[in-house]
């Protein structure tokens, strides 16, 4: 057993000063047969502990039922760090932000008009309680004081950038000590006088967030907590991508400079990120500082090593510059995982989203558009489908607060694309016999950070023909979690191929050796890829990337299938399998 704590301005560990030199990686974002690798190449930069974050959306995506294995099996990461003497930092803070959906909150808390996130509401905390009676016991047998590897446990995230009710944080502090979370408890925040005055809590140590001007940021919370070991609980050394924007970037010679500096105050540190990884599925997040701005789903970060794992010019410039301060074995790195350029696959056989649609959802009848949340869905598509009786003029359609992307269709045909960031109004008439109206909606991920956490998805305030509201509706939940009931055919469809039209692309590759491979869409526009089942993520062609990362590991010796889901479609059925990433 290990006797981590913090004495006078230090941390301590069997009686030893202790830095932590950490990087963050984030289990739920590299394939678990990737683990060990990118914690071999962690600990050959020169870190000695590992953080990660635990997104409770992915533990408990349905009030109720947990899951803890495969990607999600966070206790068997753990283990696997500490069998490779290497600490761990857990972030079980509820709220992890990290560019996840949500923030990493379940969206079924959404369902509950009445319930307030993040603060003392007694709805809100007793699934709070529900959540830490699964997951804590699970960490428990891994803490230090238990023999286990972690070493401290975040009571919050970046609370200070939200709220200030102390109360709320405290409930939670108390909720993790009254389960037996004897290690380390800490905050962290950015270090400005509004974050540290909302986020700090007594008895908790307190950390800082940041990417530059080190000695300002100590400097701060120093105003603040007075005595206790200086960390930066995230140093920004990259950055994340939106869709629409240029891919981010940020010069090694820039990080190993500000690094430098902070070691040379004494400060321990953990490289936000290490190791990005992928948000597979739906689960990449969005921001909204003046507007709506998704998130994509590589999360290369720029980083230390890349999305596929390899070290990148930052890693040695950030093991230089340990090299300077710390006494570091000689390195040894694992060797590179094979990357190969597998070719064309054509996609041969199709299935028209309308057509398919008893295969997928179970309808139901509601008088006005509700929410995916209100319908117990999380992610995927919504599709509200009415009838509109005639004649009537040309009149405006408008979607009230449409989250996130709307493609409107008129008796099956195509009319044109209503999104949250560019919200318009589309021309309609309607004839002497009526149409049916139909309206795709996008979840494109719920805002992770800010003050518009709350983030309801599909249509939230009804649809209007000019002044007029439409009812009654069916309402199709399209999870898109499971494929198998879709149903093919050979036969080339003209209206498929030409027409905007949402429909399945399937074909068969083989490989005889798996390796990573990235998979290139060009002629597509926008859509999701799912490959022997497993949802790799989103595409789209405005960018920045171009690419999808496929993990060795999901690729079978043999027959491989692979289907993309087209919102537009497409004139040639054809992608490709490269051996380069392309981030834009």
């Amino acid at each position: 057993m290990a006797a981590f704590e913090v004495q006078g301005d230090q941390f301590m560990i069997d009686g030893m000063p202790l830095r932590l030199l950490s990087g963050a990686i984030h289990y739920f974002r590299v394939v678990p047969e990737y683990w060990r690798d990118r914690l071999l190449k962690l600990k050959a930069c020169g870190l000695n502990t590992v953080e990660t974050y635990v997104p409770w959306n992915i533990h408990e995506p349905r009030k109720g039922e947990f899951q803890f294995s495969d990607q999600n099996d966070l206790e068997s990461f753990v283990r696997l760090a500490g069998e490779m003497e290497l600490h761990v930092i857990v972030r079980p803070s509820l709220y992890i932000c990290a560019e996840w959906e949500f923030g990493g909150l379940p969206a079924w808390l959404l369902a509950d008009d009445n319930l307030r996130l993040r603060c003392y509401d007694e709805s809100y905390l007793k699934h709070v309680d529900h959540y830490f009676d699964e997951l804590l016991p699970r960490l428990k047998p891994l803490l230090c004081t238990n023999g286990g590897p972690i070493i401290a446990l975040q009571v919050e995230n970046e609370y200070g950038s939200y709220g200030n009710d102390k109360r709320y944080l405290s409930y939670v502090r108390d909720a993790m000590v009254s389960r037996g979370m004897d290690v380390l408890l800490f905050t962290s925040d950015g270090p400005e006088d509004h974050m540290l005055q909302g986020g700090m809590i007594e008895g908790v140590l307190a950390t800082v967030n940041f990417g530059s001007k080190p000695a300002e940021a100590f400097h701060k919370l120093r105003e603040y907590q007075s005595e206790g070991p200086l960390m930066c609980m995230e140093f920004w050394n990259g950055w994340f991508d939106h869709w629409m924007e240029n891919h981010q970037t940020r010069p090694s010679l820039e990080v190993a400079e500000t690094l430098d500096e902070l070691l040379s105050v004494g400060a321990s540190v953990n490289f936000y990120m290490f190791h990005g990884g992928t948000n597979f599925g739906f689960y990449n997040g969005a921001n909204h500082i003046n507007q709506y701005e998704p998130t994509i789903t590589s999360y290369d970060y720029d980083t230390l090593l890349n999305e596929s794992g390899d070290p990148t010019p930052k890693f040695y410039a950030v093991r230089e510059v340990l090299e300077k301060h710390f006494e570091l074995p000689e390195l040894q790195l694992p060797e590179p995982t094979a990357k190969r350029a597998f070719g064309k696959v054509a996609l041969k056989q199709q299935a028209s989203l309308f057509d398919q649609l008893n295969a997928l959802s179970k309808p139901v009848l509601r008088t006005c558009p509700e929410s995916m949340e209100k319908l117990g869905q999380s992610l995927g598509y919504i599709l509200y489908s009415t009838v509109v009786k005639g004649p009537r003029d040309l009149a405006q359609l408008t979607l009230q607060d449409v989250r996130d992307r709307a493609l409107v269709f008129v008796d099956g045909e195509y009319r044109g694309v209503i999104e949250r960031w560019a919200p318009r109004t589309l021309p309609i008439i309607v004839p002497e016999k009526g149409i049916r109206l139909d309206i795709l909606v996008e979840n494109m991920g719920r805002i992770n950070y800010g003050p518009h956490l709350r983030d309801p998805k599909g249509i939230t305030e009804g649809v209007r023909l000019d002044n007029q509201f439409l009812y009654g509706w069916t309402i199709y939940p399209l999870p898109l979690d499971d494929l198998t009931g879709l149903v093919f055919s050979s036969e080339h469809r003209e209206d498929i191929h030409v027409k905007p039209q949402p429909a399945f692309y399937k074909g068969m590759f083989e490989v005889d050796q798996p390796a990573d491979t990235f998979l290139t869409l060009d002629g597509w526009i926008k859509g999701n890829v799912y490959l022997n089942g497993v949802h790799l993520g989103r595409y789209w062609e405005v960018g920045p990337t171009k690419t999808l990362y496929i993990p060795a590991p999901l690729l079978r010796a043999g027959v491989n299938e692979l289907i993309v889901f087209e919102l537009h479609g497409t004139t040639e059925a054809v992608v490709a399998l490269t051996d380069q990433a392309d981030l834009g």
